[in-house]
């Protein structure tokens, strides 16, 4: 593992270490809100999984922490996995090789609990690639005029859907119920206690001029199959009202719910627009508009997967058709990885060996990561020169296989 530089210390984290850990993220994210106010916000790390490094006069420098994804939707599976988060450095201590160090740090712990993969959401693009995380999803973004036209579904209109003030108490339970059962790829659970207070919290300052956070809840026969969470903000232009509806976290049981959801969403008096963030590339919405145009579609960077133990993680999803590939990967920062491995599979599971046999394929682990999900083609990366094929049609034949049926993609931010 790369060493820290002398002077530094790496060190455990607890909860008496709250105020420390909030002022360096402040420093490494720079935000208006005043550190005593974020101070009594619930936080979402879990304590025994925050590390951070101190400085040899004892000022706390930089941060890590990881959450604990023990249900973490894979292609066909669940498998547990290490959500990095709360990674950030002091400004006047870059470039000492602390996040080096982290990262190496977050990658060992979180072998040592059994998590064979690491996931994380990136504040910039450009840092974890050299860590061997692969860009394995990606989001869409919409901005839909209010009143478009969506197509019709059977059962919607035995959906009703209710508008009502979002409250922990009151939602809590049903948001988690519902959101945790969703099986998508890349489809993060808030695993821990701390992880669903938080997300539920709406303090003013998050709310940008918008009011206070509401849920649209979608039932059927008194049974709740759907909720969208959602944020008004009012505008009055000399023309007449344009108020814009910002909708959140979406979570729908089937197309019936989506098109009842939707059709509420997208007719909010006074409103003008509805922004959309984090859907998956193929969302429900995406298909039902029928001028997608008009909603003015932006595509976005999500989840970045890192593979931690090779063999594990690639017997630890489905694959979508038999699969018999060698495959030579390269990993310069964890070396169990490196070497040629056999994978054998399919719908009912896989077996992961070691081999001597001839490659297939040759890729780095951070090409293996990006494809891990499904949602990024071996073919695809073969075709841009990140994937070496040496047998002719094998990348194909494992892009077919590593691919899923639905798009992977993050339910929230971290």
């Amino acid at each position: 593992m790369t060493p820290l530089p002398d002077g530094y210390t790496a060190v455990d984290l607890t909860a008496d270490h709250h105020r420390e850990l909030l002022t360096i993220d402040a420093w490494a994210f720079p935000d208006s809100i005043d550190l005593d106010k974020v101070a009594e916000w619930p936080l979402p790390i879990v304590w025994e999984r925050a590390r951070g490094v101190r400085a040899a006069d004892g000022e706390l420098v930089a941060v890590h922490a990881s959450y604990p994804y023990t249900g973490f939707p894979v292609p066909g599976a669940r498998t547990p996995v290490a959500g990095l988060t709360w990674v950030g450095v002091h400004p006047g201590h870059r470039r000492r090789g602390l996040l080096s160090s982290m990262i190496e740090d977050h990658m060992t712990r979180s072998l040592d609990r059994g998590e064979a993969v690491s996931a994380l959401y990136a504040a910039e693009l450009a840092i974890y690639g050299r860590f061997g995380y692969g860009h394995a999803a990606r989001s869409l973004r919409l901005t839909v005029p209010r009143g478009a036209a969506l197509r019709d579904v059977p059962g919607a209109d035995q959906v009703r859907i209710r508008l009502v003030s979002a409250d922990a108490d009151a939602h809590g339970a049903l948001v988690a119920e519902l959101h945790d059962a969703v099986d998508r790829p890349g489809w993060a659970p808030r695993s821990s206690a701390e992880q669903r207070a938080a997300f539920l919290h709406d303090p003013p300052e998050w709310r940008r001029g918008a009011e206070p956070l509401r849920i649209a809840i979608a039932e059927r026969d008194g049974t709740a199959v759907g909720y969208a969470m959602l944020r008004r903000k009012m505008d009055w232009r000399p023309e007449g009202p344009r108020g814009v509806v910002r909708v959140g976290e979406v979570v729908v049981k089937d197309a019936a719910a989506a098109r009842a959801l939707w059709g509420v969403l997208l007719d909010l008096d006074l409103m003008a627009t509805v922004e959309v963030g984090n859907l998956a590339v193929d969302d429900p919405l995406v298909h039902l508009l029928v001028d997608s145009r008009a909603a003015q579609p932006q595509l976005r960077d999500d989840l970045w997967i890192r593979i931690l133990d090779l063999p594990v993680a690639l017997a630890a999803r489905r694959y979508q058709a038999p699969v018999d590939v060698v495959l030579e990967v390269t990993d310069t920062r964890l070396p169990a990885n490196a070497g040629r491995w056999r994978l054998v599979g399919g719908p009912d599971g896989a077996e992961v060996t070691r081999t001597g046999d001839a490659p297939d394929l040759a890729l780095d682990v951070r090409e293996l990561g990006a494809a891990y999900l499904g949602g990024v083609s071996l073919e695809g990366l073969a075709a841009a020169g990140l994937v070496t094929e040496h047998v002719p049609g094998s990348a194909r034949a494992a892009a077919i296989a590593f691919g899923w049926p639905v798009a992977p993609v993050s339910s929230w931010i971290w």
